[in-house]
């Protein structure tokens, strides 16, 4: 039997996760324009509601703020988790993921066609880490291409 305590910052329920209140939650989503932070997918069109990632994992001290909260689809999010950092598949180096609050996607990441470049070693870290180019993913692109929301606008 699970217990749910509510508070005026958040539900927290059984398992000790918080969960993100709904004006924070509006507030991550509209900031995000609706698309995942790190693969820049469109919420429009896909049937799984997007997580809210804690950027800097609450099990690190990361907080319920909108600074440290990011738009991800359900893919990224699973493939991120609580990781902080990952390996660049060129130099073998453990880098820092690509942080959205801190970076700019523009300047780590680059569309070509349906697939994602890493332009750095975060960049790279960081597509190889959440699996940015399986080919269900290439695939929903390209879905996405057919109903104009890929690739998103600048």
């Amino acid at each position: 039997m699970a217990f749910v305590v509510e508070t005026a910052r958040a539900t927290v329920a059984e398992s000790g996760c918080m969960s993100v209140p709904k004006t924070l939650r509006k507030q991550v989503v509209q900031r995000a324009l609706n698309r995942c932070e790190y693969c820049k997918l469109s919420q429009a069109g896909q049937e799984a509601v997007f997580h809210i990632d804690h950027i800097i994992p609450e099990m690190d001290g990361g907080q319920t703020v909108l600074d440290n909260l990011a738009l991800a689809c359900v893919s990224c999010s699973l493939r991120k988790g609580a990781r902080q950092l990952a390996h660049d598949p060129t130099t073998r180096k453990l880098v820092r993921l690509f942080h959205p609050r801190q970076q700019q996607w523009s300047a780590h990441f680059r569309f070509a066609g349906v697939r994602i470049v890493g332009l750095n070693p975060s960049g790279r870290a960081t597509v190889n880490a959440l699996k940015m180019n399986r080919l269900v993913m290439q695939a929903i692109r390209m879905e996405e291409t057919m109903h104009g929301r890929h690739p998103p606008p600048d």
